[in-house]
């Protein structure tokens, strides 16, 4: 059986090997799960996957591969589940209301001894009836039925059974292939660091202590050395307003987690493609303009680049004096792009919009091409691989 779900969970492009599938083995076979697939779960999962970007995938590959695991055979009740067992998950699940209504049918024992006969004259599965055990029908027996009288054998539970674990896919914003959330976001630019030690001497140098300890016989030394920082310098301008607004939160999103990532931090905004000038604050824009002169001199050629914007607009915009939708420009916006390209050595463009649809608009393809394909969508992946492009 594992064979078959590690294989499920390559096809599902968990990058999962023979290591991790030995370790699940003897996990198992020390008995840190046992009888619950609810804990199945959770080991498989902590065993088989390394990275929780890949939760989402896992979780799709567990619900494909064990699909059905939650409807028994008709004879569970004979060969796994004794009586007593039953009576007694029945008690602690219904409520006293619940009880109640189950007097339709008699006594809690005749309910069991019905159960039980229909058990053992059933021999198929069964789909909207009001007698046998099965499913979207009236009969007391079974699961995602209409009768309020009887005893749910399959589906949802107060108790949230181990299928509703791996359905729910709480942790579908994790997958590398959708949108960003800020938690992932900051992750993903981690991999854009340079330390550097600055400042005052205020963080223990444990290593040197101990050494300075040592050679002083003994006697504490105690050592202490600058903080560690990001030394990274980013550049960053968001496009802002029109086809941006459904992207709003998605760059405030990255917007606070690289004020939070990168101590040497600068932003601008623009409006569809760079031009002349640039503005910090949109209530303000056409009263507190900078202009892109000002920026190229101020920030050094250290300085990464990262605009954000999804590349969406007329032809004109991005290769013909006057193309701006907003003013009259002198100079057309690939002109402003090539000089900015021309100083700084990594400028990359974050595309919000899926990859799929970039060869549908011209612009589009035009700024990919001005930036020497270093467009990546706006998704953990793309992010990812845009911060080691920048890094090296």
């Amino acid at each position: 059986m594992l064979i078959g779900f590690f294989e499920n969970l390559r096809r599902y492009r968990v990058p999962v090997s023979l290591r991790e599938l030995l370790d699940l083995y003897e996990a198992l076979d020390a008995h840190v799960a046992f009888g619950s697939v609810d804990d199945f779960y959770l080991l498989s999962r902590a065993v088989m996957v390394k990275d929780e970007k890949y939760f989402d995938r896992f979780d799709q590959a567990f619900a494909n591969y064990f699909e059905g695991l939650d409807n028994l055979p008709p004879d569970w009740l004979n060969q796994a589940i004794p009586e007593e067992w039953l009576r007694k998950q029945l008690e602690k699940n219904l409520s006293a209301e619940e009880f109640e209504k189950l007097k339709g049918l008699g006594s809690l024992e005749e309910i069991l001894e019905t159960l039980r006969k229909r058990l053992e004259e059933q021999q198929k599965r069964h789909q909207g009836g009001n007698k046998w055990i099965g499913t979207g029908g009236t009969s007391p027996f079974g699961g995602y039925g209409a009768n309020p009288e009887g005893v749910r054998m399959v589906g949802p539970s107060r108790n949230k059974r181990a299928v509703k674990v791996w359905e729910k896919r709480e942790f579908r914003n994790l997958d590398d292939s959708v949108e960003l959330g800020i938690r992932n976001i900051k992750l993903a630019l981690r991999r854009l660091r340079k330390f550097a030690r600055t400042g005052r001497e205020e963080e223990l140098d444990m290593d040197d202590t101990i050494a300075s300890t040592a050679r002083n016989a003994g006697l504490l030394d105690i050592k202490m050395r600058p903080e560690r920082e990001n030394r990274v310098k980013v550049l960053l301008f968001f496009d802002v307003g029109g086809s941006m607004d459904p992207y709003i939160k998605l760059c405030e999103e990255l917007f606070s987690a690289a004020r939070l990532e990168f101590k040497h931090m600068e932003y601008f905004y623009f409006h569809n493609f760079i031009y002349e000038y640039v503005w910090r604050d949109n209530r303000r824009r056409w009263d507190e303009k900078t202009s892109t002169w000002d920026v190229l001199h101020k920030y050094g050629n250290d300085y990464k680049v990262i605009f954000i914007g999804d590349a969406a607009m007329s032809p004109y915009e991005v290769n013909s004096v006057g193309g701006s939708v907003e003013h009259w420009n002198e100079e057309a916006g690939a002109v402003w792009f090539q000089r900015i390209t021309d100083t700084y050595d990594k400028v990359i463009w974050l595309n919000p919009e899926p990859e799929r649809a970039w060869q549908m608009t011209t612009s589009t393809q035009w700024i990919r091409q001005l930036t020497d394909n270093h467009m990546y969508p706006l998704t953990l992946e793309g992010l990812e691989k845009a911060m080691r492009y920048l890094s090296k």
